[in-house]
């Protein structure tokens, strides 16, 4: 049966085409998102913790529908996008006393995974206050974690989705172009690391990457239904000499390009910041780059 097209590498076929329409027929009174999660569930396409694909099944749908394939509904209402309307984390109030000790002296530390919690709100506010990049709502699967001593928070951790194409990354693990489009949800990025500017506790910031690498893993799978076999993170050498990542074992990758990822141009538009990469596995490779 010959191809529709392909969306987010899923090939439509004709056959796939008529059982939408045949779908649309069936439900004349069904809503877009109504379609998109019936058509996630008789596709069976789920995300490996079982949610439904419905944003992309929905992506799909309107691709079609505007090749003329199919025809869907009327907009019935037009949500607002988080994304292109973001707001500031609410301000959390939190008291700023010094803490100057030794790391033996607030050990055992406590570590709070805080995505989908109460804690989640104070954690934002405290990115998004203390840190100098602030808070961005990450997109995709992503996790957020809370440090404290003697039962006051210390460090926010933010992680998210792993960049799509990073030259030094992908060398360094030497999958393929399919393995990485397949795999690529199986690497966390950790996006925001922040030591609350009163705190002075030498080592604590390279004891706390320790930790993570047993607790993003663990926590990861519990979530999103599925592990995490390589962190990455990148670090300005203009702002950071990054001695708490090499402390903790991360190794040193290479460099970006600076263009990011919205520089068709192919100049530099950003900074060029070290990329640092962590293997959780010791097949990580392999694991990897598995088909």
């Amino acid at each position: 049966m010959a191809a529709a097209l392909s969306y987010r590498h899923r090939v439509v076929s004709e056959a796939d085409v008529a059982f939408i329409r045949q779908l649309i027929g069936e439900h004349p009174t069904a809503s877009r998102r109504q379609l998109s999660k019936k058509l996630c569930q008789a596709w069976n396409w789920v995300q490996a913790n079982g949610a439904l694909r419905d944003m992309l099944c929905r992506g799909l749908m309107l691709q079609l529908h505007r090749a003329g394939l199919i025809e869907l509904p009327p907009v019935r209402q037009i949500p607002r996008n988080p994304l292109a309307e973001r707001s500031r984390p609410v301000l959390v109030p939190i008291e700023a006393v010094p803490l100057r000790c030794g790391l033996a002296e607030i050990r055992p530390l406590e570590i709070h995974q805080v995505r989908r919690t109460p804690e989640e709100a104070l954690c934002n506010s405290l990115l998004d206050q203390y840190h100098y990049l602030g808070f961005t709502q990450p997109v995709g699967e992503n996790l957020r974690y809370l440090v404290y001593a003697q039962g006051r928070p210390v460090a926010c951790l933010a992680w998210s989705s792993a960049v799509r194409h990073l030259a030094s990354r992908d060398r360094f693990i030497g999958w393929s172009a399919e393995a990485r489009r397949r795999n690529l949800r199986l690497l966390a990025y950790n996006s925001r690391f922040l030591i609350l500017p009163w705190v002075e506790i030498f080592c604590l910031a390279s004891h706390v990457l320790s930790c993570m690498a047993e607790l993003v893993p663990r926590d990861w799978e519990q979530l999103y239904g599925h592990s995490i076999y390589f962190l990455e993170t990148f670090v300005d050498p203009e702002r950071f000499r990054g001695s708490c990542y090499r402390a903790a074992n991360w190794k040193v990758l290479g460099q970006t390009t600076g263009r990011g990822k919205n520089a068709p141009s192919k100049r530099k538009t950003r900074p060029i910041k070290h990329v640092l990469g962590y293997p959780l596995h010791k097949d990580f490779r392999r694991l990897l780059a598995e088909i």
